[in-house]
């Protein structure tokens, strides 16, 4: 072979791999370009640098969290089951359709996707399978809060009232118990930060 058989072969090779690059890169743009603003680009890494300025301490909290409750609840045996996660779904359809929506609708406009309320409902699942011995409501919790907040109940909606309040009281003591819960994970465990934010 001559040196001008080898250049023509080099020169075909780079050609062919820069014509691949730049359809991989055509193909895959949105891997790498967030937008294109009057032909000028922005990044996904421009994108991404500026949410984890404003979000990243949120998000990051947000992650070691989720870790830490799925690490106790892992330790203690405690699990949620696919089928508890597609009745809590069923029932916020509902509670969503009888207000004229639809879930998906529902979470698109809060940024989430179906995914996200299931990964969501198995936490929660767990927060409170975790929780369980101290989220117990008293009838004397009940007649107390009735006393305190002077609610007023129609005769005949008595059940229904202190069912009503023994939910929300439930909610309230699992928020607290639960903030509780975090605090004293977060305590115990040893956790490394590489970022700061």
């Amino acid at each position: 072979m001559n040196i001008i058989d080898i250049k023509s072969k080099k020169a075909v090779i780079i050609g062919v791999v820069v014509v691949v690059l730049g359809v991989l890169v055509f193909l895959y743009k949105g891997l790498f370009i967030a937008a294109l603003v009057n032909g000028s680009p922005i990044s996904r890494f421009e994108v991404l640098g500026q949410l984890e300025k404003t979000s990243g301490k949120s998000v990051l909290d947000s992650l070691i969290t989720k870790k830490l409750i799925e690490d106790e609840a892992k330790k203690k045996g405690i699990s949620v089951s696919t089928d508890e996660v597609k009745t809590e779904i069923s029932k916020i359809e509902e509670q969503v359709k009888s207000q004229g929506g639809t879930l998906d609708a529902a979470l698109a406009q809060q940024g989430m996707t179906r995914a996200d309320l299931e990964t969501q409902i198995f936490v929660n699942g767990k927060i409170q399978k975790l929780l369980a011995d101290k989220l117990n409501i008293t009838d004397d919790e009940i007649a107390k809060y009735i006393t305190d907040n002077k609610v007023e109940i129609p005769k005949g909606q008595e059940q229904q009232f202190k069912d009503n309040i023994k939910s929300q009281l439930s909610q309230q003591k699992l928020s607290a118990e639960a903030q509780t819960l975090i605090a004293s994970l977060k305590a115990a465990a040893k956790i490394k930060y590489f970022v700061s934010y």
